[in-house]
């Protein structure tokens, strides 16, 4: 017992000095107790996360804080957007100000190892790549020798475009600027040649920040895997599993062809695995510490990873993004769902 008790106050004391890491509060069960998620998202990405003129956010990446809030609350509309730039996003979710960082922000091994954070999932396979104006007369990054290229800070974009210079041999001017509006007059004024972030953004960038679209192209080359996702405190697992099975439910529900038009006709659906999704089978509910009921709430709210996509960046939105590498992995794409059993 001696031994024992001198152990135990040898780790309390190593804690209290920093070596390891405090015991983390339980987020499930703050947010919970709060009645809201505190959601990390953009200043304003069209397609992602975006308010529109009532104030309503809307975006792939804030349908994901609707969905963890109908899975944990019942209630879709129960968070709360935090527009962050790219210098705040993991400080303020290293500093409890968020529960959930769901900003177009590419998982990489030292954001995954270093930062204290964890990503939860991939909610949107991206690339970094390139938007000229016309005029300019390019058709390839490779014809980008010389050129002045706008970037910004705080992002990966930085390095991953030294590096593919330098591979190609391509020399360049950058214009790096920390506020992502600010970057965007910049291109427009035509302070710089090139806009390179990920392709996604300068499809957003191209179609509602710029004012004549036309005018603008995204070369084809992309130079980059930009896996974007949604991130937590490394160190909650309860929460993290949260997250983490709120996206897999909307991909299963898509995967399965439940969708928030006939989610109330699934219910009485023969397919276990249907079952299982929406709570009429119990039993996954209760391995989240969540209600039965919390995929069946996701759907109906907020609907199947398809539906988002089409709606915020796919052909029903001003996007018309591709599905792509976005598609299920039964329609050549990497969407893939872990199987809810």
């Amino acid at each position: 017992m001696r031994r024992l008790g001198l152990i135990q106050g040898a780790v309390a004391s190593l804690a209290l000095v920093g070596w390891l890491p405090l015991a983390q509060a339980d987020t499930l069960d703050v947010v919970k107790d709060r009645g809201y998620v505190q959601c990390g998202v953009t200043t304003g990405f069209a397609g992602f996360s975006t308010p529109d003129d009532k104030g309503q956010w809307h975006g792939l990446d804030i349908d994901l804080c609707r969905a963890v809030a109908a899975a944990v609350l019942g209630d879709a509309g129960k968070f709360k957007a935090v527009p962050l730039n790219s210098q705040q996003r993991f400080t303020a979710l290293q500093s409890g100000e968020i529960d959930l960082l769901a900003r177009n922000t590419s998982v990489t091994q030292r954001r995954d190892t270093a930062l204290g954070a964890i990503h939860a999932g991939i909610n949107f396979y991206d690339g970094q790549g390139f938007l000229v104006p016309k005029e300019l007369g390019v058709t390839s990054a490779k014809e980008l020798d010389g050129a002045t290229i706008c970037m910004q800070t705080g992002t990966s974009n930085e390095n991953t475009m030294a590096d593919w210079a330098r591979a190609n041999n391509i020399k360049y001017k950058p214009v790096v600027i920390e506020q992502f509006s600010e970057v965007v007059n910049a291109f427009a004024a035509g302070r710089c040649d090139v806009f390179s972030t990920d392709a996604s953004g300068l499809a957003s960038i191209r179609i509602s920040k710029l004012k004549n679209p036309e005018d603008y192209v995204v070369l084809p080359e992309i130079i980059s895997k930009e896996p974007l996702g949604p991130f937590v405190r490394q160190g909650d697992d309860v929460w993290l599993n949260a997250v983490k099975w709120s996206l897999m439910a909307m991909i299963e529900a898509e995967e399965l062809g439940v969708t928030s038009a006939n989610v109330e006709q699934q219910l009485k659906s023969s397919s276990p695995s249907i079952q299982r999704l929406l709570g009429v089978v119990p039993g996954a509910g209760k391995n989240l510490r969540l209600d039965d009921k919390w995929a069946y709430n996701i759907v109906r709210q907020v609907g199947n990873y398809g539906e988002s996509y089409e709606r915020n960046v796919g052909m029903g939105s001003p996007l018309k993004i591709p599905r792509g590498l976005n598609a299920l992995w039964t329609k050549g794409g990497l969407m893939y769902a872990l199987p809810i059993r």
